[in-house]
């Protein structure tokens, strides 16, 4: 888990992505590793996420692939199964949770409460999403929960944008951040991987300037 960690920190933004097209996945993923973010959370808000994270796996094996949107232990089970290397969910079900950490997967459950926060700790976990990042605070949020959760690292995720995720990856608890506007769904679907590429390079540019 701590090499994860490290290697979480490093990558910085995660992109979030919902695949419709499972043809698409591997040449994403290539433009995405080449852009300079070598990750991905693919969530289950369609038919095509396990194929997508299965074809990933297997054809660009060096991206770090998570599930997202990840609701019930049968998703995460199909998930791991195709390849998913965690399984992030946007609130706390502890049934999930669970799973995971009975079945050694790394699992960032979404928080967006002290309360969510405490039941995590817990279950013995030190990172999960803090979601929808913007909506319950921002980095304001951030720094009031540094206090009482000195040992906590977040992934902010939902409202982080271009304009704002600096400030974001400048907080000490943040671990990495995630976002969707590097891939945006019109490019996606007409399979302009050289404009996400390029909006990928301008992300790590980003990250690059704060860490």
């Amino acid at each position: 888990m701590m090499d994860m960690t490290r290697m979480l920190y490093k990558i910085g933004i995660i992109p979030v992505i919902k695949m419709d097209c499972m043809e698409h996945a591997v040449p994403l993923a290539k433009a995405l590793k080449n852009g300079g973010l070598p990750a991905a959370e693919i969530t289950f808000r369609s038919d095509a996420a396990a194929d997508s994270i299965r074809a990933i796996t297997k054809e660009v094996p060096e991206l770090f692939v998570c599930a997202g949107t990840v609701l019930t232990v049968k998703n995460a089970e199909l998930a791991v199964e195709a390849g998913a290397k965690a399984i992030i969910s946007p609130g706390t079900n502890l049934s999930v949770v669970r799973w995971c950490i009975e079945n050694k997967i790394p699992v960032f459950p979404g928080c967006a409460t002290p309360t969510e926060v405490e039941a995590c700790m817990r279950e013995g976990l030190s990172v999960v999403k803090l979601f929808p990042a913007e909506v319950v605070g921002g980095t304001a949020m951030l720094k009031a929960l540094s206090g009482p959760y000195s040992g906590m690292k977040f992934m902010p995720t939902g409202g982080v944008k271009p304009g704002n995720v600096k400030e974001y990856l400048s907080q000490k608890n943040v671990l990495a951040c995630g976002g969707t506007w590097m891939v945006p769904e019109d490019l996606l679907t007409d399979g302009k991987f050289d404009e996400i590429e390029a909006l990928t390079k301008e992300a790590a540019k980003l990250r690059d300037e704060i860490r």
